[in-house]
């Protein structure tokens, strides 16, 4: 299928269905009624969802489901604690994606799970709330805002600062020209990340379906530093530190730039500078993007030092945009200061990351139909720049993109990675 840019998108939905809306949820349309909702994933970032959701008063969490036995059952007994009603526990997700009184699904799995758990949720007639990023790779992204337009149903992507009071409002300041033409976006992630160490095969604990936790993914041996939180860092499961925290600030950086298509151009420097581990993504990358915005060229910088015990520009991971009247420094988790000529400061807010506000969004555009603030389209024009760091990072040279068809010009290497390989015949590989 020719790959569109979003406002092409847009367009194309409306021309077939009247309008861009969704289906309003069967089970979740009263005003009084409560969104039954089942969780996939309840680790870490999954654990935060668990305890908001359940402590919203429109919402039953019916569902907890994870391949670790322990994991599970420590979650259903949460949510029994803070609510008095226990949820069912289950390690397979088509158990939760068969129940026909289950209105969304919140998937905070390992990323290579992401948009095969969703294909299967929007396909049983779920709506489906997916963490970040969104996809596994590019061709990925495009299935899933596919899915999402076919089946009618919200698919939010968990980038909240999309739904975030203090962001929103930079967003709007860099739109009305708050520092002039914003030709160049930069995102940082400089934090200190940990050793994960060197391990060899061995068998799972008995407590965890290591074959359904691979699930669709070519299988690799077990290994003690896998798994549950170092997975991010292997090529099979995860995406490196650029889809980890780098895609949130990536995000931010797209949006105040208005880019909202792919870049023509990418060139990337980087890799294992500082861990000797068994991680297989870079520690250290700079990767530059060159859009062209109606016509006109812009930058968007992506860097990432995870070996950093310092913080670059008061941020950890921040934000800078540079305009032809000035520039803004952001920090979704700390504010921003708006500058003018010559530095002068001329605007500042302060605010924090709304996580309950994001899951507000969700729910609220399951009762309305209308498009949420992070929809399948965004996230994955979003979480492609973070695969494309990693593609232009392995392959060392300066690649050429073509927006339109969502392939590189004349580099065949770099079209095999577009996509993956999965598990032959296994139940929730993709299809297309």
């Amino acid at each position: 299928m020719k790959s569109t840019n979003r406002r092409q998108f847009i367009q194309h939905t409306a021309v077939l269905a009247g309008a861009v809306s969704i289906a309003p949820s069967l089970h979740a349309a009263g005003a009084n009624d409560k969104f039954i909702i089942g969780l996939i994933g309840p680790g870490g970032m999954g654990s935060n969802h668990l305890r908001a959701f359940a402590g919203y008063k429109d919402v039953e969490v019916a569902f907890v489901c994870d391949p670790d036995e322990n994991r599970r059952n420590s979650a259903a007994r949460e949510v029994e604690k803070s609510t008095g009603k226990a949820p069912q526990s289950v390690k397979d997700m088509r158990r939760v994606f068969e129940d026909k009184a289950v209105d969304a699904v919140v998937i905070a799995t390992p990323d290579h799970w992401h948009v095969p758990a969703s294909l299967l949720a929007l396909g049983a007639g779920k709506h489906v709330y997916v963490e970040k990023p969104c996809s596994h790779n590019i061709r990925e992204g495009r299935l899933l805002a596919e899915a999402a337009h076919r089946a009618k149903r919200i698919v939010q992507v968990g980038t909240q600062s999309r739904s975030t009071e203090h962001v929103r409002r930079a967003m709007e300041r860099l739109h009305d020209g708050a520092i002039g033409d914003v030709l160049v976006a930069k995102a940082w992630n400089s934090q200190l990340r940990s050793n994960i160490g060197h391990a060899r095969p061995a068998d799972p604990p008995p407590q965890l379906d290591y074959d359904l936790w691979v699930g669709p993914a070519p299988m690799q041996p077990y290994q003690s530093n896998l798994l549950h939180s170092s997975w991010r860092w292997f090529n099979n499961f995860g995406c490196g530190d650029a889809g980890n925290d780098g895609v949130h600030d990536i995000d931010i950086a797209r949006w105040g730039l208005g880019a909202e298509t792919h870049p023509n151009t990418m060139t990337a420097l980087g890799g294992k500078y500082f861990f000797d581990d068994d991680q297989q993504f870079p520690d250290t990358q700079y990767v530059a993007f060159e859009y062209d915005v109606s016509g006109k060229k812009k930058q968007l910088i992506y860097e990432h030092r995870i070996w950093s015990p310092y913080v670059q520009e008061d941020r950890e991971n921040g934000n800078a945009f540079y305009g032809t009247q000035g520039m803004m420094i952001f920090g979704k988790h700390n504010g921003w200061q708006l500058y003018g000529p010559r530095n002068k400061l001329v605007e500042e807010m302060r605010g924090g990351v709304s996580l309950e506000a994001h899951h507000r969004n969700f729910l609220d555009c399951i009762r309305s139909g209308k498009m949420p603030n992070a929809d399948a389209l965004t996230g994955h024009f979003s979480a492609a720049l973070a695969h494309f760091a990693n593609i232009a990072t392995r392959l060392g040279r300066t690649l050429k993109f073509d927006p339109a068809n969502e392939r590189f010009i004349g580099d065949d290497e770099a079209n095999k990675l577009l996509r993956r390989d999965y598990r032959e015949g296994h139940w929730a590989a993709p299809k297309g």
